[in-house]
């Protein structure tokens, strides 16, 4: 059986553990309207630490320094 491609480079998978995390703050606080979607953005990107933020660009193979 061959190998299934993945569409995306290298470089761009690591985004998507971060998307997967904003999603699903997302989901859970179900907002209807726009407002309320701005407050979630804004609550769910400040439970990304710093840490966290650099582990991503870092596995992504971009240089921290």
């Amino acid at each position: 059986m061959p190998r299934t491609r993945n569409p995306y480079p290298t470089e761009f998978r690591e985004h998507e553990m971060a998307f997967s995390k904003l999603k699903a703050a997302l989901r859970k606080a179900a907002a209807r309207t726009i407002p309320e979607l701005w407050d979630v953005i804004a609550a769910a990107i400040e439970t990304f630490s710093q840490d966290e933020c650099m582990n991503y660009f870092a596995k992504a193979g971009y240089d921290l320094n």
